[in-house]
Order: structure tokens, then sequence, then C-alpha cells
């Protein structure tokens, strides 16, 4: 990682400087590699004489000036990407004119040229610290200042920042710095308010544009020209304008960057980024191929969450990466919360967060890398492993559970005088949580130790003595393992369900709070004994369920399919998930309770969760000897449901994108087949170019096609989706030639991250995994040299995605503890290499639990 800047280092330069404008003026015009960064800052210093450094990384120096007098530019240390500052004045002015690299990586100034019609297409990506990929600056969140940007640009792109354009001045054909003749346009932009480095932007190209207006805000939605006709425009404004009349309502301050701008970007490395008024998305969310419900709602989760960044994370800025997870977590709660209230997703948006977001969290906080939501980030490198299930969707967990403890009304009202109080600030978690203090009246001292200073998930259980057919005693019980041992305390509902005419409804609900390790449940002693007892019912906790076991039979035997609502029926499935993955319920087991269950699941993202989580389960956690049985239980099933389904439903698409990776009987492979070449598709599918590419995947992998089948796919196909799409397949092709030419690109650095994280994807096939097993020893050999040579996102994506995570074998957990043992390589590695090993430690102990239930 570029500088790596340390707590301590922000911390001193904070003290020292004031940072007032930066003025930056870029050259987009004079070629594929570099391009021209002149920035002016304007800051102060707390303490004439002293020195600093400015963050700068790749950069080619042509001259810097501090106060009117030229440093010298070889005291650029380009390894740490740092110019230091000497002997600064009270008040000062540094200019540095250099050439930047435009990257490949999808971090600093991405630069990307689509295949369609050669068309060059930039966007930014500055979060933690990339800004100073693109211009010199004081890269750090609590260091705001105003940011005036000028921009010289071929003549036919668009050009879009924080800020709404100036003036656009056509400029006359004349030779650049480098000779090169161009026809260009010069963009300026105003100074924007005070905001942090990491959310500044700049996206240009030949976008497409489609704009509108909402309360007076000017908005404009983007894409590559060449998906303009999938760009579905008025579905993405209609979220829009629903997200700003709630957040302006619930906020009670209006939204305060002007225009908003929305940018679907090719090969972004996340979902999407908060730039101030001018946030990037994920373009795979403009649908060039028809998608489930389940998707358009989780693109409208997302749109609501860079939305809600807009007031937290944006206008109030955490001072340092400590406090990353309120800025996720926040805007993850306030997202659902929205679409639960302001959009046509309702109720149903609670169920998909118990389902998805919980399901992510529990994972995450059950590794060996688990921590704190309030983590400790020394440094740079520190952060960027924290972006997961914990940051993001624990903390909205344990926000959804601090809003049962302190009331909605109360916890906005604390919201609204935070934001009253620190506008255009920076803040520390403790601002906030003095702000709940005030509005609710409650201390939030204790809370805050148990829920965000500590690690790891309780488990609830039920435990009860019947007799006569009633509860003569019921207590819920807690537990923590040895290493985490915190026993919390929990707001809670516990729902007695009864099966009747077919249907599971709630017949009795007691809210209560959980503390220690037992807690009695006095008011349900007396109340007859139902076909289900549900704990944490409506979702009100961060806590693992266990069923009982008259109630987990209830399911099994078909009740999971007989609930009335969707909420309980989801957090049942998670119930389920969890004790199979904790190896409680055999992987057998899991997999038939889906198999039966699958047929009446009405919410088409609890049923695509569902649907991976039995495969998963089938492939990795079940006994060897019973794997394919599994499969072809589960294809068997799916196939029966593609068959039933509605023609053109969500469930007929959700199921055929379920069967095609477990097939792998000839008759499987056939009906696949049948569909790709068009004589055997069920009523009402539409094959378009992204379920032709799923069914010549599944082909592939079933070796029934080979390369030059991908090729011929890809000629019909000639797009950036159709690239990737390529690129996966190819690696999957099941024979040691195809491995070895995969891993030869993947180690060979030189793709692009979305080329590589495909290619990674097709290597890493669940159904041969004998031809994985030789590149053990090949990744534990490669791994420390690609994450000191490579940039973040790449070196991460090579240390997940290509573990040997499916040779599920002791010495691959060996094998990995050896490279920690020998190499010892740098905290963020090692905790990703330890999240690899987990994975296959927790599938070992699950095939010897399936193995023992046989």
């Amino acid at each position: 990682m570029a500088g790596n800047l340390t707590r301590d280092e922000a911390r001193e330069r904070a003290r020292l400087l004031k940072v007032e404008s930066y003025e930056v003026a870029l050259d987009l015009t004079e070629g594929d590699e570099r391009f021209e960064s002149v920035t002016t800052v304007r800051f102060t210093s707390e303490t004439p004489g002293a020195s600093t450094f400015i963050d700068l990384h790749g950069a080619d120096l042509r001259k810097v000036t501090l106060n009117g007098e030229d440093l010298d530019v070889s005291a650029y240390d380009a390894e740490k990407g740092r110019f230091p500052l000497p002997s600064l004045a009270a008040a000062n002015e540094l200019v540095v004119d250099a050439d930047c690299a435009y990257m490949r990586t999808g971090e600093g100034l991405h630069r990307f040229v689509d295949p369609v019609d050669q068309r060059v297409y930039l966007h930014s990506q500055f979060e933690t610290a990339d800004a100073h990929r693109m211009y010199a600056c004081f890269d750090q969140p609590d260091l705001k200042a105003a940011f005036q940007l000028t921009v010289l640009a071929p003549g036919d792109w668009e050009v879009v920042s924080n800020a709404a354009a100036a003036k656009v001045e056509e400029l006359p054909e004349q030779a650049g710095r480098h000779g090169t003749v161009r026809a260009a346009k010069r963009w300026e932009f105003p100074p924007t308010p005070v905001i942090s480095t990491y959310i500044t932007a700049l996206v240009a190209g030949p976008y497409h544009k489609v704009t509108s207006e909402h309360d007076g805000i000017p908005l404009g939605i983007y894409c590559r020209a060449s998906l303009a006709e999938h760009l579905d425009a008025d579905n993405i404004l209609e979220v829009t304008r629903q997200g700003f009349d709630f957040f302006h309502k619930v906020f009670g301050l209006r939204y305060p960057f002007g225009k908003y701008d929305q940018l679907f970007v090719p090969e972004f490395n996340a979902g999407a980024m908060e730039n101030a008024g001018c946030v990037t998305f994920l373009e795979d969310y403009v649908f060039r191929s028809r998608v489930t419900d389940a998707v358009v709602e989780r693109r409208a989760e997302t749109i609501l969450h860079e939305m809600a960044h807009m007031w937290f994370g944006d206008l109030v800025t955490m001072r340092w990466w400590d406090d990353l997870w309120l800025n996720e977590s926040f805007a993850t709660y306030m997202s659902v919360l929205a679409q639960a209230e302001a959009t046509r997703w309702g109720k149903g948006a609670w169920t998909t967060f118990a389902n998805v977001e919980k399901a992510w969290a529990y994972r995450q906080d059950q590794l060996p890398s688990t921590h704190p939501i309030a983590a400790d980030i020394p440094d740079m490198q520190a952060v960027e492993v924290n972006f997961d299930g914990i940051t993001y969707a624990k903390g909205a967990s344990v926000l959804k559970q601090l809003v049962a403890y302190v009331g909605l009304d109360n916890f906005l009202a604390g919201v609204r005088d935070y934001f009253a109080e620190h506008a255009w600030g920076n803040t520390e978690l403790k601002d906030l949580l003095d702000a709940l203090e005030r509005t609710s009246g409650r201390d939030l001292s204790a809370w805050s130790k148990e829920w965000l200073e500590t690690s790891w998930v309780n488990t609830l259980r039920p435990e009860f003595e019947v007799s006569g057919g009633r509860f003569t005693k019921f207590e819920v019980v807690q537990e923590a393992p040895a290493d985490y041992p915190t026993l919390r305390s929990h707001r809670i509902a516990i729902g007695l369900y009864t099966l009747a005419d077919g249907k599971l409804t709630r017949t009795r609900r007691v809210e209560l709070d959980v503390v220690g390790a037992r807690t009695n449940v006095a008011q349900l002693v007396g109340d007859e004994q139902p076909d289900l007892v549900l704990l944490n019912d409506d979702d009100l906790t961060y806590a693992k369920v266990r069923l009982d076991e008259r109630s987990l039979r209830t399911l099994v035997e078909g009740g999971i399919a007989a609930f009335t609502e969707s909420l309980p029926r989801a957090l049942c499935w998670s119930s389920a998930w969890d004790m199979t993955r904790d190896g409680e319920m055999p992987a057998r087991d899991y997999v038939k309770l889906v198999v039966s269950g699958a047929a009446t699941v009405t919410d088409i993202t609890v049923l695509q969760a569902i649907l991976r989580q039995a495969r998963q389960t089938a492939q990795q956690y079940a006994a060897p000897s019973w794997r394919a049985d599994g499969l072809a239980l589960l294809a068997a099933e799916l196939r029966t449901l593609l068959a039933s389904a509605a023609p053109g439903s969500d469930h007929q698409l959700a199921f055929l994108q379920a069967f095609a990776p477990t097939a792998a009987s000839a008759g499987d492979l056939d009906l696949l087949q049948g569909i790709l070449d068009g004589s055997d598709v069920p009523e009402g599918l539409a094959v378009d170019a992204d379920l032709r590419w799923t069914l010549v995947h599944a082909l592939v992998t079933g070796g029934r096609l080979d390369e030059s089948a991908v090729e011929a796919e890809l000629a019909l196909d000639p797009t950036a989706t159709g690239e990737r799409s390529a690129a996966l397949c190819r690696a999957a092709i099941p024979t040691a030639e195809a491995k070895a030419a995969a891993w030869e690109r993947i180690v060979g650095g030189e793709l692009a991250n979305h080329i590589a994280r495909a290619t990674i994807n097709g290597f890493q096939d669940p159904h041969h995994v004998e031809l994985l097993a030789p590149y053990r020893e090949k990744y534990f050999a490669e791994a420390g040299r690609i994450y000191r040579e490579w940039t973040f996102d790449q070196a991460s994506t090579f240390a997940v995605g290509c573990f040997p995570g499916l040779v599920i074998e002791p010495a691959t957990v060996q094998a990995a503890h050896d490279f920690l043992a020998a190499d010892q390589p740098p905290q963020a590695l090692r905790r990703l290499v330890l999240e690899g090993a987990d994975g296959v430690s927790r599938a070992l102990r699950n095939r010897d639990r399936d193995a023992g239930s046989a």
C-alpha cells in the first residue's frame, strides 16, 4: 500500500496543519498511461519552522514550489508516496506539478477501454487513501478542505465531479506538452464545501446521461454509451426521490451538496462509493439481462446506503478509520429503514436484512480474525481488511438493537442533534453516543462496552419443562465461547407458533430483556407448548438462535413452508443454516430441509440465499461419500421446480440459475444444452446474454463445451461483461492444461481486476477439486511476493480468491500455518490466510459430523 499512513502520523499532521483549499488542474488529453496533475494547496501551520509531508503516489515530479521557493524533486520518496515539506511558514502555499499514472486496478484514477467501441472511460476511487494517486494532498479524513477542480478533457467527453461545472469552454486544436494535437474542452468546477480527500471524485468519458430534478435537487444518471439501451433510469430515479424525501424528513436537514449524480462505471472494485454529490456504482447494476427482483432490491439498498452517507460520512466525517464501522453501519441501517418505510419493498426489507446482512455478520464474527465493531486501526493496512461483515452488517444489527433499546424516535432525534452540532466537521463515536444519551435519557456507556468493544456472537437457546402439554418452566440460556466470554444484554421477542390448517401462525408474543447466562421467562409458564418456539422473533437483537427438538421437527416436516409471514420463516432458515455451519445439524439434513421447503418460499431473496447455501453444504460440508448424492438430490428438486415454475417468473429464473451449477448428470447437462441451443426452452424463459453465459459455464464445467465454444460465445457478446464471462469459462475448463494456463494469467499480475476475479472464480471450480490440489503449494509460494508487490486490491483478491479452500484436507490447514510461521507476513495478509484456513477446518468438522449421522 502506498504510504501506509499510521494513526500517530495522521494525528500529528492534523495537530500541525489546517488545510484551507486545494486547486487541482488535470490534463486528460496527453496519453494512455499518464495525465498531468498540478495541485496548489493552501494551508497553515500551528508551528512555523516545523516539517511535515504531503502524499503523492506513482508520480513523475516536474516541479515543487513551497512559498515561492523551488524544492528539490529528488527528495520525493516514490516507494512511500511522500514528499517532505521542510520549514513551514505560518501560512503556506504549495504547488506540485507532476504526471500521475492511470490505474487498471480500480484504485486512484482508473482507465477503461470499452471493447464494444474502443472509447475511453475514467473514474476515481479514493477510499480509503488513494486520492493521492490523482493529486498531491494530505490524504486523511480529518484534514478537510475546499476543492476546486479544473479539467482539460477530449471534446466529446462528459466530466463529472463533486460540484456542478461552473464553466465549460471549447478550446481550439493545439499541441499539448507532449506534442499531442487535440480538440479539447476545459471544465471548471466551483469550490466544494469543506470535505475529506477520500470523497472527492472525478468521472470522465463519453458517458450517456439522463437528467432530472427532485425537490430542487438536480439529478443525473450516467453509464457507458454502449450500455445506454439497458439503463432503467426511471427505476433508479424513483428510489432516489423516495430516499431524499425520507432522509429529509427523518434527518431534519436538507441534502447539503447541491446536485446529485449517480454514475455506473466499468471495473468498479466495490458496490458503490459515497463521493459527495458524485456517487459511483458497480456497473453490474445496469441490468443488460433479466434479473430477479432480489437484485433490484439490492440495488435500491445500495442507492439508499450511499445517499445516507451524504449526511453521515460526508457532511459529518469520522476523525480516523477506527470509526469506519460507524460510517458504514449507520448507512446500512438507514438504507434498510428507508426501504422498509418509503419504498415498495416494505416489510420485506427487514427479511432481506435478516437473511443476507446478518448471515454475513455471523459468518465474519466467528472467524479467527473477529474484532470488536469499534476496531483498533493503527494504520491504513489495518483498515483495508476491515471492510467486512462486522463493520457493515454486525454494526448495523447492533444499531437496530440500539433502536429497540432507546426507541426509534429518540434515536432519530439524537441523529438530528448530532448533524446540527457537527456539520462539516469530524467526530468520534463518543460524539454520537452523547447525542443519543441526551435524547433518550439512557446511559449508553455499558451498552457501548458490551456491544462495540467486544467480539463474537452469543447463542440463545430455549430450555423448558412441559407437563400436561404446558410449560412449567421456561428459560433463555445464553452462551459464549471460552475465548470470547462476554454475555450481553439482549432485548428480544419470543414467538409461539401453532400449525393449523396448513398455516404456521404466531399465537403468542413476549418481549423481554435477556441478561446473563439464564433468564427466566415467567410470562410463558402455563402456556401450551406450541409447534414452534422462536427466540429473537422480529429479529430485535444480534445473536444466533437455536431451535428445540420439536420446533426443528416442525420445520423439517414441512412447517417451514407454512409460515404466513416472511420474517419468521427467514429467521428459521437462518437458524438452520447456523446450526449446519456449527456442526449441530448434519449437512445432509440441511440439504433435505431446503429440498423440502424451497417450493413454497415466496421471498425471492431468501429463496436464492438458501439455494446457494444448500449447494455449498453439499459441496463442502457433506461427507465425501454423500456429496454426489446430495448434489443429485438438490439438482433433481431444482429441475422439478424449474418445470413447474410460473412462466416468466422470478422463481423460474432463480431455479435455473441455481440448477445450472449443480447439474452433473448426463440428463441434467442435456437439459442445459437444450436451453442454450433453443431446442428445449421452458415457456416464458428469456435466454438472454447473461443467462447464456451461465449455461455455457455449466456446460464447460460439465465437459460438454471447450475453449472453441467459449470463443464462439464471446464473438456473439464482445462486451466487457462478455470478456469477463469468457475469462471465467476458460479457467473452468476441467483439464490440467487449462488450470495451468489460468494460474499463469492470475499470478502474472497483468489482468485488470475484474478479469482477474473472473479468472479466479473459474479456476476455483468445486466440481473438479482434484485439479486444484497441485496449486496448494503454488499458492503459498506466491502469496507473500504478491502481497509485497501488488496494490492492495489486487493482492487481497489473490489472497482470498486463490486460497486452496476447496482442497478440504488437514494438510491445507497445516500448509497455511507453516506459511505464517515461515514468512511472517504483514498482519493484513496473515488475517486473510487465517480466515481461509478456518474455512477448511470448519468444513472438515462438518464432514465428520455428517458422516457420523449417516
